[in-house]
């Protein structure tokens, strides 16, 4: 039986190639393809400055650490979202606070954000997540952020190739100091594993390429010891400084090479998933107990994935049950995502569900179906029949 996962990468030849000649070309790190990439991805998305690291947590980490955030303050983002985005809090030393999601976008709330900020006095950063592709309300939360002299970290790790309403592409910065990415597989593009952070600002730049290498610089002019650094004047080939406390959070050339060859194909790959999240939208408007999750924004999502609601309760029978009678159609579903508060660890911190009613009905629904450049759109017929059979 053929199998339909919820996500999945496209390799190409071309892709395969261009990793081919990275192998051959004697650089596996350190080399040219990273600049050349961090350069690519930041004309793409319109920033100064790009710096790619070895995943998109270690993004996360690192625009957290570089924001500010320490063991006086808290970092606020959202309760749906995998567990990188406030684990970074926890990092840095810093508190982790939740604030709810709006229903119908499942991106985090502005009003309900205001209040949060007000409510919580040592929120130094806030990271809003573009959940699924789909970007959040940036204005909105730019202004209230601003009011309260907080930071913004956007987690775009599910949203390269979005937009904001006028046309800006996420990861410009235009609404805040740094934003995050993530090339995991199942992700618009991919370099395997791997992240980036984009960001406006030159200090912030120089200090991310510091810490993402164990807190080191090899340049001579950014020296400390000029004494040990430099012979009669002469700058010491091979001196080097670790000038702070950094990390081992390099990519590779050989991600970086398939990187560059994956963005040449990213706005067909957003264009055809956004012509699939279309056809589910229409084909599902009529079907009992289903409704899309983001009602709205498809002209500007990345649509990483393609979330539902599903009335189970009207159904009359489990969430569990019916990803299991899809798996023996060989469908795979999944849900994004098991709110953070829910979790064991954040639980053992004190944290619960209670003050985010939106999120916990979110949950209680929340089914994603395949949605990937190579499903044709015979396959997702054949989702969609068998999921309305399912729901009749």
């Amino acid at each position: 039986m053929e199998v339909l996962p919820y996500g999945r990468h496209h390799i190409d030849e071309n892709d395969i190639q261009a990793v081919v000649d990275c192998l051959r070309s004697g650089s596996l790190t350190q080399g040219p393809k990273i600049l050349e990439f961090e350069k690519a991805i930041a004309s793409y998305v319109g920033s100064r400055y790009a710096v790619a690291v070895s995943s998109g947590t270690a993004a996360l980490h690192l625009a957290s650490l570089i924001a500010g955030a320490g063991p006086d303050f808290a970092i606020v983002t959202s309760p749906v979202t995998f567990v990188a985005s406030s684990n970074a809090a926890f990092y840095v030393g810093a508190r982790p606070v939740f604030s709810d999601v709006d229903f119908d976008t499942v991106n985090l709330s502005p009003e309900v954000l205001a209040e949060t900020l007000n409510q919580n006095q040592d929120i130094k950063v806030a990271i809003p997540v573009h959940i699924a592709g789909l970007p959040c309300d940036m204005s909105a939360i730019e202004k209230i952020c601003t009011k309260a002299d907080v930071v913004i970290i956007e987690d775009a790790a599910q949203a390269l190739g979005a937009s904001y309403p006028d046309g800006g592409k996420v990861g410009c910065c235009k609404h805040s100091l740094m934003t995050t990415f993530s090339f995991h597989p199942v992700k618009s593009m991919t370099t395997g594993e791997g992240g980036l952070i984009t960001t406006n600002d030159k200090q912030v730049y120089d200090r991310l390429l510091r810490l993402r290498s164990h807190g080191i610089l090899k340049n001579d002019d950014a020296f400390q010891n000029l004494d040990y650094a430099q012979t009669d004047g002469i700058s010491n080939p091979w001196y080097y400084e670790m000038q702070e406390l950094g990390f081992h959070y390099r990519i590779t050339d050989i991600q970086c090479a398939l990187g560059l060859s994956q963005l040449t194909k990213l706005n067909k790959f957003v264009e055809y998933r956004r012509h699939l999240a279309n056809r589910y939208d229409q084909e599902f408007s009529n079907v009992n107990w289903i409704s899309p999750a983001q009602q709205g924004g498809r002209e500007i999502s990345a649509h990483h994935l393609y979330l539902v609601k599903i009335n189970f309760e009207g159904l009359g029978f489990s969430r569990a049950k019916l990803m299991n009678l899809l798996r023996e159609k060989g469908i795979i579903t999944q849900v994004h995502h098991i709110p953070v508060p829910m979790q064991p660890y954040y639980q053992n911190q004190g944290f619960t569900m209670d003050r985010f009613p939106n999120a916990q009905q979110y949950y209680q629904q929340a089914l994603s179906i395949p949605l990937y450049y190579d499903l044709t759109e015979q396959q997702q017929d054949y989702v969609i029949s068998v999921l309305t059979e399912l729901l009749s």
